[in-house]
């Protein structure tokens, strides 16, 4: 079976993006021939092939529609309502495979993306077994980490039991039952979902190496590896596997599972499929747009985010609009939306049962309380409830630590109050110590290395960083934990569009953004290469810019795609060392010293 793949097949440049109508909008590849039906509302835009999935017949424009949303097949006069993606005649017949739309903040363009094949999990279709009690499990750890048994092999998602994420940013919320890491440790293989601390965690990493440096994990083949940090983590895994998308991994004769790309990050984002005797388990973990939006329907079990507050926005931004009524109306509105998201794919999907989970995480740091009562989050409790209105055959799980959901037992009867055991009494379900000071002291090591001693790490740093070409000033500011600027703490410019660093802005119209960093964090971010995930989405920054535009390309590089390898700090230090040695030997030379051979 062949890997799954993601291409462009249709782009459009900025020019032609503007000149796309409202409703329906036919578009032809130039280089290939190939048509292609774009659909442009208020809300959103959809585009699919232009072919019919009857017999393949080209699309025109339907003259009985009144509405601008339907096209007529020139073969059979089959009908498709571009907008839904649904065929209206026949009626109740098929939907169309859409492809995805992707529109560039940075130049306008507009790109079309189709995933072959769409619907991997089709390949080689198991029927469904009877089973018995207790043979397939899910249980509940903490965050996004499950631990699913099913007949005699234990797999762990996301292990996230100990230490922060995001620098100091996260926390966890839930206290991991007291078995977990001897749990992962048994596990028979474990599946990571991608690069982000909350669901790779080298802290909890470190612990299971130490124990079981060979036990599998499974990653999907992202374009930025998922393990690209690892030689630098003092993690010693020696068995890690990275998959083909689409493709069916066979775990036993039983048990087998499939990784799938997000269509809004491909590069790093990944979610899952697991099958047992036929059972379908589907976990789309923090995908925006998981396999496109194909997912199969009537999975058995379904889990997915629901929280919402990933993210330094609006909370760590200053100036401008963003007041604190703005900030609240804000978060309100977009928990709202994502909420109402998670109900309707629920309801599209119509899995057996439902699980919201990869959610709860808190800013416990005392530092962080302004996030912590700003950055509002939705709760499991109103998702399920939600979803228990629109979709009442779907049987909804808010889990706890240890509480263990038996699949037979609620696919038998989801009126069985012994289909989902929750934590016996006495259970801590809440984490009250994290013992900050043991990972801030090692974040707070790096800012006393000896590359600060000398400015000239500011252009070394970014020339390995190596973004450059676009028209944006950035101003970065080293703070204490309060963002208060630091005293003997670096304060600099860089012009994004030649890699310089005046000594003021320059007079030529610019984008202008002002970046207040905790010096701990951003020292550690720059001594070690690290992504600057640490920076934004860890709450460890705060922000203002002028206009008042989001920079994808600028955010995307620092984010997704900085060098794997380390800057070489070493190789730094030794220039340093001759330019300074060379200087001494001028001085001494012009002061008569100069010793002769």
């Amino acid at each position: 079976m062949t890997s799954q793949v993601a291409r462009t097949v249709l782009r459009l440049e900025a020019s032609e993006v503007g000149e796309l109508k409202d409703g329906i909008n036919f578009k032809k590849n130039s280089e290939d021939g190939k048509c292609y039906i774009i659909f442009k509302d208020k809300d959103k835009t959809r585009a699919c092939k232009n072919q019919c999935k009857h017999q393949g017949g080209l699309f025109i424009k339907d003259i009985e529609d009144l509405d601008g949303r339907t096209v007529r097949c020139t073969k059979h006069y089959w009908k498709l309502d571009v907008s839904t993606m649904e065929y209206v005649n026949p009626p109740d017949s098929f939907m169309q495979d859409e492809l995805e739309v992707v529109l560039s903040d940075t130049d306008g363009s507009l790109e079309l993306i189709e995933l072959n094949p769409p619907d991997p999990w089709t390949v080689d279709p198991r029927e469904a077994q009877e089973l018995q009690t207790g043979e397939l499990t899910l249980t509940y750890i903490t965050h996004a980490c499950m631990e699913l048994k099913a007949g005699v092999k234990r797999m762990m998602f996301d292990p996230w039991l100990t230490g922060p994420a995001f620098a100091r940013g996260w926390w966890l919320l839930h206290e991991p039952p007291s078995d977990a890491m001897e749990r992962l440790c048994q596990a028979d293989l474990i599946y990571i979902s991608h690069m982000h601390s909350d669901h790779l965690s080298y802290p909890t990493l470190k612990l299971l190496s130490k124990k079981r440096p060979d036990i599998p994990i499974y990653v999907g083949d992202t374009s930025r590896p998922v393990f690209w940090y690892l030689d630098r983590s003092d993690v010693n895994l020696t068995n890690i596997n990275v998959v083909p998308f689409g493709v069916w991994q066979n775990v036993d004769e039983h048990l087998r599972f499939m990784i799938l790309m997000d269509g809004i990050h491909p590069e790093m984002d990944t979610c899952l499929i697991v099958e047992y005797k036929g059972h379908m388990i589907l976990n789309t973990v923090d995908c925006t747009r998981p396999n496109n939006g194909r997912l199969p329907h009537g999975v058995d079990v379904m889990m997915s985010d629901f929280a919402g507050g990933a993210s330094g926005f609006p909370m760590t931004f200053y100036g401008g609009k963003y007041s604190e009524t703005w900030k609240a109306e804000f978060i309100k509105n977009e928990r709202k939306k994502l909420l109402n998201y998670k109900t309707q794919l629920v309801k599209v999907l119509q899995p057996k049962i439902y699980c919201p989970f990869a959610g709860y995480f808190t800013e416990a740091h005392p530092s962080d309380r302004y996030i912590k009562e700003t950055n509002k989050k939705n709760s499991a409790e109103d998702l399920n409830a939600s979803i228990r209105t629109s979709c009442p055959n779907t049987l909804t799980w808010t889990p706890l630590p240890s509480s263990v959901l038996d699949v037979a037992l609620a696919l038998a009867d989801q009126s069985n109050t012994n289909a989902i055991t929750q934590p016996s009494n006495g259970t801590k379900i809440f984490k009250d110590n994290w013992n900050f000071d043991l990972y801030l002291d090692e974040l707070n090591a790096a800012i006393s290395h000896d590359i600060f001693k000398y400015k000239s790490w500011i252009q070394y740093y970014y020339n390995w960083a190596g973004f450059k070409g676009y028209n944006l000033v950035i101003r970065v500011i080293e703070t204490d934990d309060e963002f208060e600027p630091l005293d003997g703490g670096y304060d600099y410019l860089v012009d994004c569009m030649d890699l310089s660093f005046p000594d003021r802005r320059p007079e030529r119209d610019h984008a202008y953004e002002e970046i207040k960093n905790r010096v701990g964090v951003m020292r550690h971010v720059v001594v070690n290469g690290r992504l600057w995930d640490d920076l934004y989405i860890g709450f460890n920054n705060r922000m203002s810019r002028d206009p008042d535009v989001y920079h994808h390309k600028f955010w995307n590089h620092f984010q997704t795609e900085l060098p794997l390898t380390a800057p070489d700090w070493d190789h730094f230090l030794q220039i340093i060392a001759e330019q300074t040695d060379a200087q001494h030997s001028d001085l001494s030379q012009e002061n008569g010293f100069c010793l002769l051979s």
